[in-house]
This record gives C-alpha cells, structure tokens and sequence, in this order.
C-alpha cells in the first residue's frame, strides 16, 4: 500500500459526535435529517453470486431486465419526490444509453459502479486505473454529465488493496462508497470508519462507507440483501438510530433486479447464493415503499460534498 495511504485513523476513528457535527449543524431546526439513497445497477446475472456459474462470455444469451426494473425504481422515486444515485456499471451504459438519460432527467446522480462488475481485489492498480477510465467515459457519453462517484462492486475495497482510493483521486473522482465496515464472507474492513471521511491530506477525495449499526459486540449492515432478508423494522430501527443518536445520514442501497420476483432462475448457483439472491424478492419493492416514506432521501453528491471539508480525516 502507498505510504500516503493512512490507515491509522482506523484505529481510532472519530466519535460519532465530531463526525456527525457537520450534518447537525446543516441541518434546518425541525427538518428531518436526509439519508442517501443508493441504487446499484447491474443485471440479475451479473451479481457477485452467480460469478462462477455464469460466465462473462455468456452473458449477452441471458434476456435483459435492467432497463424495466430500473424504470420501476425510477417511476417509485418520482411518486415520492425522491432524488437518488445509481451507480451503474459502464456495461449498463453501453447497451442501454435511452436508461441513463432516463437516471439524468430524473434528477438523479449519475455515477460509477465500475465496467462489468469486476471485484477491485482482481485488478492491479493499472487495470484498476483502466476499469474506471472506460466506465466514466460509457457513462458520460451516454448521460452528458459528469461522473464524480464511485462503488466498488460487492464493496471490494479493503484493507489489503487501499491503494484503489489512491487511483481513485488521481483520476479526480470526488467520493468514493466502497467501503463496507463489517465481516462479510465476500467483502468487508471491520477496521474502517463507520461514516465518511477523508483518507487522504493531498488530494480532496472522501470515502463514504456503507452505513452500519453496532449490534450485542457485532456491526451489521442493512442495506441491500439485509433489507430484503431481515423484517422491515430491523432497518427502520437502524436508520432511525443512525439519525438521532449519532447525528448521521444513513446510506442505504439496493438493485434494481431485486424489485423483480419474476426474474429467471439461475439453476447452477449454490445453495447460500439462491437463498441470498431470491429470498423475499416478492416483498421487496413494497418495503422500499414503507422506507422512503418514513425517511427522507437524497443524492449522494448533494449530501455528502457540500461537507467534504469538514469531514474527519485520516492522520
């Protein structure tokens, strides 16, 4: 890892107190705090489950459903008056352009998720540099704004590879939302700050984490598959606490392919991975309804930038 690259603040990460002192202090009196929703948009097949019984290869014989089950999401942040971030993956961009200007004119952030959804931990840094390059420009191009966000696919920045960040703000991106601080069989840095800081002094980027919540001695999330496998209150409690005891947004986020119950079943996956990937997609899309009405919402860039500054960093 670059020695510029600090990882020392893990150690003692701000208090939720001086970390959350920027969002109180915007905060108008009585308003309720915004949270960031997140959507990250890839195909059914594409998931980090099927990786290794669905080859790359074959992906263009499997039927498309990003686009309808993106403009259901779509057409659900326009009845509740939501602004949200897709992050989208530069594959997504090249085939179905009509889909990112529809994100555009939404109202919406437009941001990366990456080329084809190739974990972080698989490239070197020259890859990594080429990954991002090519998917901006898919994005861009397509929706003719600029792209200054970033997920990693299945949260695969880390503590071993933490010279992605590095890359990242060499090629000038704003924020990056890579980080997942839990234990996770596929991902995670326990170790990480749970809300947004800057990891470095020299260049502007901050990271912006997936929002968690400490649980009997243990951090779980509850965003994405822990939102559609747990009862709705676990999260409705989670981002409530987040919100007031801590003085924090919460990040919450989601796929487009699960608000699709009639999606085809991929036979050849695991066990662990058809249980994660199928389970209550029937009751998905109306647990989204409860969520963004008992919250409010916003982009990540209009959350989370005009902050920047005042974000703890990393010594």
């Amino acid at each position: 890892m670059p020695s510029n690259v600090s990882t020392n603040a893990f150690d003692a990460p701000a208090t939720p107190e001086e970390n959350g002192s920027a969002f109180r202090a915007a905060r108008a009196d009585g308003a309720r705090l915004r949270n960031a929703m997140t959507v990250d948009v890839e195909e059914y097949f594409q998931v980090g489950a099927f990786e290794r019984c669905i080859r790359r290869e074959d992906w263009e014989s499997y039927a498309s459903r990003v686009d309808t089950n993106t403009r259901r999401v779509l057409d659900l942040f326009a009845e509740k008056g939501i602004r949200a971030t897709f992050f989208t993956l530069g594959w997504v961009a090249e085939r179905q352009p009509q889909l990112i200007r529809r994100i555009v004119e939404g109202g919406h952030e437009l941001a990366s998720h990456g080329y084809a959804h190739d974990r972080v931990t698989s490239f070197d840094a020259r890859g990594f540099r080429a990954d991002l390059e090519r998917s901006k420009k898919l994005l861009e191009d397509a929706g003719g704004v600029a792209v200054r966000g970033y997920r990693a696919p299945s949260f695969s920045i880390g503590k071993r590879n933490a010279w992605a960040l590095e890359v990242l703000a060499e090629l000038g991106y704003a924020y990056s939302s890579s980080v997942a601080p839990i234990r996770h069989d596929h991902y995670g840095w326990p170790e990480a700050p749970r809300f947004a800081y800057q990891p470095f002094k020299q260049f502007p980027l901050i990271e912006v984490p997936i929002t968690t919540v400490p649980v009997a001695g243990r951090t779980l999330s509850f965003g994405g598959g822990f939102f559609r496998l747990l009862p709705y209150g676990v999260a409705r409690w989670a981002v409530a606490k987040v919100n007031r005891e801590e003085g924090q947004p919460a990040v919450f986020y989601f796929h487009p392919w699960e608000v699709d119950p009639e999606q085809p079943r991929i036979a050849d996956a695991p066990l662990r991975s058809r249980f994660r990937h199928y389970t209550n997609l029937k009751r998905m899309y109306a647990k989204l309804d409860r969520l963004t009405d008992d919250f409010a919402w916003d982009r990540m860039d209009a959350l989370f930038l005009p902050q920047a500054s005042s974000l703890p960093a990393a010594e």
